[in-house]
């Protein structure tokens, strides 16, 4: 799912390409990406753009007279700019929405359909579409401490949460809690003041990076390599793979669709994490550390050199 990196970097590319446009259209390739119909489309067809915004992890178009276009790109949908009128892709196209400049595609892989867009009309209508996490480069520690505190979860749920943080999502916690040096499942009223803080600056800081990066990849054009897995991330979608910080092997908990990652050295003191479909199938045979895990491991065997074939027996000549 694209997250606040990905979100920021996707709007500043629309802003360059829309901002002062007028919308000219919206053309649906599935009726069903459109989950509102109050303003219609063509209640909002030929106003201007004004500003583009992120709620969440939502990108936001302002048109005019106080309308908005609401794009929810949930795991696998993606926007993609066009030149004037292009055609919506066959298979994975979902909608185009046509400014007086270009035009914005917007696609989805694999045969769930969960990208969505809202019209919306006013400002009031608009936030509530907005899970009221609070912004991270908005906030101060005392108010981060705040939100991560007000219930008890894992660090891993709570970063997710948008009700608790405003568009971090399962790639970008991985990234943030290994650069924290702080175990994912460990409850936010166990944090020190100490740990709290450094979260704190390690999620500030981890965004702001890859913030950056991605930046830079796109180089004033349009993003179009928007993943969650990135080969220069630190753990996540990196399984069994060293550690950039310590070599040791990134390690795994997997529950339904989502994979956290993390390392064990870094993070857990070596603990490994029980995952929960593994450890109800192995019991007590589950590694409790990296160690264990190490010695687990079966010995590789030496090739030996290949013994020669038998002699053939000797026998009778046939006449």
């Amino acid at each position: 799912m694209p997250e606040l990196p990905d979100v920021t970097v996707y709007l500043e590319a629309l802003e360059a390409r829309i901002l002062g446009a007028r919308l000219l259209g919206l053309r649906l390739a599935n009726p069903f990406v459109l989950r509102s119909v109050d303003p219609s489309p063509s209640e909002v067809a030929g106003r201007e753009v004004t500003g583009l915004r992120r709620l969440g992890k939502r990108l936001v178009i302002e048109l005019a007279d106080g309308y908005f276009v609401l794009i929810h790109l949930m795991i696998a949908g993606r926007l993609h700019w066009k030149e004037a009128g292009a055609r919506v892709p066959g298979k994975i196209g979902l909608a185009a929405l046509d400014f007086s400049t270009g035009t914005v595609t917007l696609t989805e892989a694999g045969s769930k359909r969960r990208a969505a867009i809202h019209l919306v009309r006013g400002e009031a209508a608009l936030a509530a579409h907005d899970p009221g996490g609070i912004e991270l480069f908005e906030a101060d520690p005392a108010s981060f401490h705040a939100a991560l505190t007000r219930e008890s979860h894992t660090l891993k749920r709570s970063l997710t949460d948008p009700r608790i943080l405003s568009g971090i999502g399962n790639a970008y916690s991985d990234e943030i809690l290994h650069r924290a040096r702080l175990s994912p499942v460990r409850m936010t009223r166990q944090l020190s003041e100490e740990e709290t803080a450094r979260l704190f600056e390690a999620a500030r800081a981890t965004l702001a990076d890859w913030v950056g990066r991605l930046r830079r990849a796109a180089a004033g054009g349009f993003p179009e390599g928007v993943t969650a897995f990135r080969p220069d991330m630190a753990v996540h979608g990196r399984y069994g793979k060293p550690c950039p910080a310590c070599g040791a092997p990134v390690q795994r908990i997997v529950h339904a669709d989502n994979e956290t990652n993390y390392c064990a050295r870094c993070q857990t003191g070596g603990r490994v994490l029980a995952d929960r479909a593994l450890s109800r199938l192995l019991r007590q045979d589950w590694p409790r550390t990296l160690e264990e895990m190490e010695e687990r491991r079966p010995t590789p065997v030496t090739p030996t050199a290949a013994e020669p074939p038998p002699a053939p027996r000797p026998g009778r000549r046939r006449r």
